[in-house]
């Protein structure tokens, strides 16, 4: 097989955060956005009632997951757990319940950004459904990791068009805490600095959701520096029942641009209160109160945008 390295499609799937200029492009797509050639499809199909499935009772997973179809105003989240193997299979297609499983091969066991398949996405169904889904794994030193890159579907009338979402889909981009050491890392499906990868599937009245995985046609991916995060937090720690200010800098994002006419908002997560904060083009500058019953240790601060992006970065109270 020939293999190919394809363009980013950008039409109504949307990776939140992704720098298109970073991502090398070639030939090859079909009509309907997708590369030609042998795929394996994976539906997510949204159900106005859960199936209550009997385990014991599956024969065959089939090539869908079933998932809560949620609303225009009331989103239900479905967590993919992923697992690792050779093909690609449903292993519990019943997500109804809130969980559902899939296996897929590892995408990059170099870790090189180019990876061994390619993930496209299209929605299909009554126009105005929404998706957003976002990778995510546990550090069992300091919890979830969520990364900071995620795609956005919305089904608009007419036809609908695949996009490429392996960035978002097969990585992490985010602060990862390693032999104590905090570094920005773009992670690969089922690299050992992390556990339980899975997909956080949250739908908002999306019927289907059909999946292509391409093997043998790869995608370059960005550099996780090339990406907009967040790109430092001064100071990183805060003491129990202390006032504090902290300020928050970014990387190739502004905080005051055309896009974010709504100031962000800065999530310290419980047992802080966020007092007051400034807004510049590359900072946010927040005055944060410290509880003295605050939980010691690590804490992701989350940082949202008025899109509905968010950034993590990481913080410690002592």
């Amino acid at each position: 097989m020939v293999r190919k390295v394809v363009y980013w499609a950008f039409a109504t799937v949307v990776v939140v955060g992704l720098v298109p200029a970073s991502v090398l492009g070639a030939t090859g797509t079909t009509g309907n956005g997708a590369p030609s050639g042998a795929h394996y499809s994976l539906n997510i199909i949204g159900m106005d009632k859960a199936k209550n499935v009997d385990p014991d009772s599956i024969t065959s997973q089939g090539h869908r997951i079933f998932v809560q179809l949620g609303s225009s105003n009331d989103k239900k989240t479905t967590k993919i757990l992923l697992v690792e193997g050779a093909d690609f299979a449903v292993l519990d297609y019943d997500g109804t319940d809130g969980s559902a499983k899939f296996q897929l091969p590892n995408p990059d066991p170099d870790n090189n950004g180019i990876t061994e398949y390619s993930v496209y996405l299209r929605v299909l169904g009554k126009p105005g459904g929404k998706i957003r889904m976002a990778t995510s794994a546990t550090d069992p030193d300091i919890g979830e990791v969520v990364s900071d890159l995620s795609v956005v579907a919305v089904r608009e009338s007419g036809s609908m068009r695949f996009a490429n979402v392996s960035a978002a889909l097969l990585y992490i981009y985010a602060w990862v805490y390693d032999e104590g050491v905090w570094t920005y890392q773009r992670i690969p499906l089922f690299s050992d600095l992390l556990q339980d990868y899975l997909w956080s599937y949250d739908n908002n009245g999306v019927r289907l959701a059909q999946f292509r995985f391409y093997e043998g046609v790869p995608t370059q991916v960005p550099d996780p520096l090339s990406i907009p995060h967040l790109a430092s937090i001064s100071p990183y720690q805060g003491t129990r029942g202390m006032p504090l200010g902290v300020t928050i800098t970014g990387a190739n994002l502004d905080f005051n641009g055309a896009a974010n006419d709504v100031a962000p908002t800065v999530d310290f997560g419980a047992g802080i209160t966020v007092d007051s904060m400034t807004v510049s083009d590359t900072s946010l500058t927040v005055q944060i109160t410290i509880a003295a019953d605050a939980l010691v240790g690590w804490r992701p601060v989350i940082v949202t945008l008025a899109d509905g992006t968010s950034m993590t970065i990481w913080f410690e109270v002592i």
